[in-house]
């Protein structure tokens, strides 16, 4: 069953939040008239109702008296416990009648709703910042304070959100509970399986403002950004090369430590990068994958393939300081060289 926000027909008068029941108004209503009759003996909060202060004295307890049949989670309301279940039964009862977009809880609808709106409720006192949830006012006052609650007991790496410690976590338990339903995939966040199904979907919603290249990943996009701006972010402390990619940092730091991980079956001679054991990988198996598209002829390597070009372009780049003769290659040139030097 659909339940949109027209169907909370009890509204408050202060504050406009809705309700589907006059008696949840009237307990809400008290919020506004400062009655806070139930104290909690244990932290000294107070609530506006019984039922409330019930619940909260659970948190201090950590009873929880209500299972789910399905996974076994237990939870201190009731009522978490039939929100819980619409995780199982797939259940969506709150629709935004803007989009259409469906909710399994009306708080996320709530939440939702003020994307249309643009509305921001929540204001950080410190600087000025507005959100449209109370949940990214309080991660982003741990900005101010610089505080990080949530400790990996295994590590002891900090953070300040308890979701970010949770992804962090599955880097030492190896756990991936998002799974892709078109090729398998398995990864340990939610966000990258979205970015990794738009590689299906063909779907390249970042755009370079300055070429319109497209992308389906916001990190690309940034990354490519860079060949326009010639920022290069990442350097080698070593000997001060800067690349503009982590990656190409990484592959650059085996030069210095002259490790090579990657060795060929056939003939034993080893590599400090994965891409240049392919590439000689060639030589044994005889593949050739780049071909001329105005003569057919192909190459094992794209650098001889670019040579290759120069036959049908006429570019000549390589030329000689003594007599001015340009060249093809680089190889070329060399052979040409011998001559001036024999010449002496």
């Amino acid at each position: 069953m659909q339940i949109n926000m027209a169907e909370r027909r009890y509204s408050c008068k202060v504050c406009a939040s809705t309700f589907a029941n006059n008696f949840n108004l009237k307990t809400h209503m008290r919020t506004h008239k400062g009655a806070k009759l139930h104290t909690c003996t244990v932290c000294g909060i107070s609530f506006p109702a019984n039922s409330y202060l019930e619940r909260h004295i659970k948190k201090h307890t950590g009873e929880k008296p209500y299972s789910c049949l399905v996974c076994g989670s237990s939870f201190s309301v009731n009522s978490s416990l039939k929100t819980h279940m619409r995780i199982h039964t797939h259940e969506k009862p709150y629709s935004c009648q803007v989009c259409g977009s469906a909710f399994s809880v009306s708080s996320s609808l709530e939440k939702h709703i003020r994307i249309h709106t643009g509305e921001k409720p929540y204001i950080c006192h410190l600087c000025g910042l507005a959100f449209s949830d109370n949940t990214s006012l309080r991660y982003h006052k741990m900005v101010h304070t610089k505080a990080k609650p949530y400790s990996c007991t295994i590590c002891k790496s900090a953070f300040s959100q308890k979701t970010s410690l949770k992804n962090h976590q599955r880097i030492h338990t190896g756990e991936k509970p998002y799974s892709c339903k078109i090729c398998g995939m398995a990864f340990a966040r939610n966000s990258n399986l979205q970015n990794h199904i738009l590689i299906h979907t063909g779907q390249k919603p970042y755009s370079c403002n300055i070429c319109g290249a497209a992308f389906s990943q916001k990190g690309n996009l940034q990354t490519h950004i860079r060949t326009h701006t010639g920022e290069k972010p990442y350097s080698c402390s070593i000997c001060g090369v800067a690349f503009s990619e982590s990656s190409s940092l990484q592959k650059h730091l085996v030069t210095h430590s002259g490790e090579k991980s990657h060795r060929c079956d056939a003939c034993g001679r080893a590599f400090s990068r994965r891409s240049n054991l392919k590439t000689h990988t060639r030589v044994h198996t005889g593949e050739k994958p780049f071909s001329c598209k105005i003569c057919g002829n192909s190459y094992s390597f794209n650098s001889s393939l670019k040579v290759h070009m120069r036959l049908h372009t006429g570019d000549r780049p390589f030329v000689c300081l003594v007599c001015e003769s340009t060249f093809y290659d680089r190889t070329g040139l060399n052979i040409h060289m011998k001559k001036h030097d024999s010449n002496k």
